[in-house]
């Protein structure tokens, strides 16, 4: 987060003190593990999607620029769209028998989840 955001410093007084540095309660991100330590869960859902399937991928633990590259890497080999939203990774169809061979090809461990 930007240090000139205004929006998390709304309830703040002003202050006369020089030296003051306002500090906001951001946690960190958690470092990326290697992806042997990785407990990846592919789901398939499609709840409220208006009907229509969805491989999701569950369980990454790490930073979310390292997030992205493994998603743009299943959209990719998978040759569909998708997303990342709140740590899941989202490709449209399924695709998870391809999915999980991506990952077990990859290194990571994954497993089938859900119906």
């Amino acid at each position: 987060m930007a240090d000139n955001d205004w929006k998390s410093r709304l309830g703040m007084v002003y202050s006369t003190n020089p030296d003051f540095q306002y500090r906001t309660d951001e946690e960190p991100e958690p470092e990326t593990l290697p992806a042997a330590q990785q407990e990846l869960r592919v789901w398939l859902d499609r709840k409220q999607r208006g009907g229509k399937q969805v491989t999701l991928v569950r369980g990454f633990v790490g930073r979310s620029d390292d997030l992205e590259a493994l998603a743009r890497l299943l959209k990719t080999r998978c040759g569909v769209g998708g997303s990342v939203k709140e740590g899941e990774i989202i490709i449209q169809g399924d695709h998870r028998d391809r999915v999980v061979d991506i990952l077990l090809r990859s290194g990571y461990r994954c497993k089938k989840a859900g119906s």
